[in-house]
Order: structure tokens, then C-alpha cells, then sequence
């Protein structure tokens, strides 16, 4: 097991499960990405983004101590972070609480991207 690939599984599946409080409700959801939710749909599809999310954040932290797992949880959570701030950079135009999550995926992205480099050279090794 390498200290850097569960380190950075850690740290990307630690941030995954931060919106998972977004379950609980509309006032939740409101606090994380400062916005208004006032259509039923909208709530609907945040709360199942919030669980979501808490899926991933649970695997990324389980892989974390599973290294048969590692590779793939990485390339999920750089998926899911560079997808995110791919999609904010091609709409343009988001809020601050918004600016703030796509700060923390772009550093998130990097972390995953050198672990996975990291791990293709010790796979290449063995």
C-alpha cells in the first residue's frame, strides 16, 4: 500500500461525503451551493445528487485501504471532480459558493491525477 494513493483516496472520498448533509433537506442543499430550491424536482434531484455523492465518498475511502480498488476509485473521484469543473467552466457564470467548489475539484482533480500517476508507475513496476 502506498501512503500517497490512501492519502489522496482520503482526502478526495473525505470531500466526496461532505455534501451528503444535502439529504437531510432543502435548507442543507441552500447552505452548500447558495441557492434558492424552490421547485420539488430540483430538490428531488439534489437530495439523490447528495446521496450519490456519499456513495462515492464511502468507496473512495474504503478503496483507500483496499489497494486492488485504488486505481479505479481514483479514476472515479478524477472523474467526478474534473467533470464538475469542466461542466462550471463551460456554463460560466456560477456563485461563490459555487467558485468555491470548483477551487476545491480543480486541486482535488490534480491530487487524483498525480496519485494515478503514481499508481500507473507502481503497477508497471510489479
Amino acid at each position: 500500500m502506498h501512503i500517497f494513493t490512501t492519502v489522496a483516496l482520503l482526502a478526495i472520498g473525505i470531500v466526496h461525503l461532505l455534501p451528503l448533509s444535502g439529504v437531510l433537506g432543502v435548507t442543507q442543499l441552500q447552505s452548500l451551493y447558495g441557492l434558492s430550491i424552490d421547485d420539488p424536482n430540483l430538490e428531488i434531484l439534489m437530495r439523490h445528487r447528495a446521496v450519490l455523492f456519499g456513495l462515492l465518498g464511502i468507496f473512495l475511502i474504503f478503496a483507500s485501504f483496499k489497494p486492488p480498488l485504488q486505481m479505479i476509485a481514483l479514476i472515479g473521484g478524477f472523474a467526478s471532480t474534473a467533470t464538475f469543473c469542466l461542466l462550471a467552466w463551460k456554463v460560466g457564470q456560477y456563485n461563490a459558493a459555487i467558485g468555491k467548489v470548483v477551487y476545491i475539484d480543480v486541486g482535488l482533480s490534480v491530487l487524483a491525477l498525480i496519485a494515478i500517476f503514481v499508481q500507473a508507475l507502481r503497477m508497471m513496476r510489479t
